[in-house]
């Protein structure tokens, strides 16, 4: 385990028991309510009242330079830590900051997607195909992104072209949220250059100045282990991750790597979720209890932006995973 973090984190006093819906991910499609409703928070944790993240003061808009969420999918942190398959992954948890107590909000997928990039399910419990009551209309992270100044980019594997709005082959909408996001989707022209196939990640690497400040990264279904064995998304990671960390955005500025998976299995919705590059620590292994809630509520308190929803606002900032 790890050494003792050197910065103050108020530890929640108690978890609250987290709402499951019904496990799986590939549930049949649209199933959400006509009118979204102000939405049922899927769980709900104990505000922490957080010092200020690290190396950043409070009241100030400074932080990683780069934040970039690769979201891997369905499986427990207890079929990963110490499997033979993902000898990658186990080193990354070594070497790097590691949550031990991190968990999903729900079952399936999209939920979590939605809750990780919007704070709330918008009323949307299945996996569903953007459009008609399939619609999240809520504010979202890149919304408050856009308004800070900052730049971003979804990149999915095996989209064939941008802004694609349906499944196509090893492509799953459903893991990518921003499809779901009027605000996102009502222009065309700037979802195209937002919501891009994974092959433009390399040319945006070459340079700290073309990759965009949020990068949220979604494999393909087997890729992401969803389809596939753990080894396979093991390999996968173990290309794309180097690739990451040896950018001009991460060797010459201060920049942060997430790895997360979207949901466990069953009743055990307890995920790996592992900081790396400058901004994390090193070496580290916390067991306070985190959620999707806390990874928003954690971008959003490094770069000044407010809270989206109650749920993230009243999730810990991670901060003892950070410098």
């Amino acid at each position: 385990m790890s050494r003792t973090s050197k910065f103050f984190v108020a530890v929640p006093t108690g978890i609250v028991a987290l709402g499951l819906f019904m496990a799986g991910c590939a549930s049949p499609g649209p199933v959400a309510s006509q009118t979204p409703s102000p939405p049922t928070p899927v769980t709900s944790l104990p505000s922490s009242s957080p010092a200020a993240v690290p190396n950043q003061p409070a009241g100030t808009t400074a932080g990683p330079d780069h934040v970039v969420i690769i979201v891997e999918e369905n499986k427990p942190a207890s079929s990963i830590l110490g499997d033979a398959a993902a000898p990658y992954i186990n080193k990354l948890a070594t070497d790097h900051a590691l949550a031990a107590n991190y968990q999903a909000v729900a079952h399936p997928s999209l939920p979590n997607y939605l809750a990780l990039t919007s704070g709330t399910n918008a009323g949307i419990t299945d996996d569903c195909t953007p459009g008609g009551s399939c619609t999240a209309r809520v504010p979202n992270i890149t919304d408050e992104i856009v308004q800070s100044g900052r730049t971003w980019k979804m990149y999915a594997e095996s989209m064939p072209a941008p802004c694609t709005a349906d499944s196509s082959g090893p492509y799953a909408v459903k893991h990518n949220p921003f499809m779901y996001y009027p605000s996102v989707t009502d222009n065309n022209a700037s979802c195209a250059a937002h919501v891009v196939p994974l092959t433009q990640l390399d040319g945006d690497l070459t340079a700290a100045s073309r990759l965009p400040n949020y990068v949220f990264i979604s494999p393909n279904l087997c890729n992401d282990m969803h389809d596939c064995p753990v080894a396979t998304g093991d390999a996968w990671l173990s290309h794309q991750v180097p690739d990451i960390l040896a950018s001009p955005a991460f060797t010459t500025q201060n920049s942060l790597l997430v790895i997360i998976w979207d949901e466990g299995e069953g009743e055990n919705n307890t995920v790996l979720a592992i900081f790396a590059g400058p901004a994390a620590r090193q070496a580290h292994t916390s067991p306070l209890a985190y959620s999707h809630y806390s990874l928003l509520h954690t971008v959003e308190r490094l770069w000044g932006l407010a809270p989206l929803t109650e749920n993230d606002r009243n999730a810990p900032v991670m901060s003892d995973l950070l410098k």
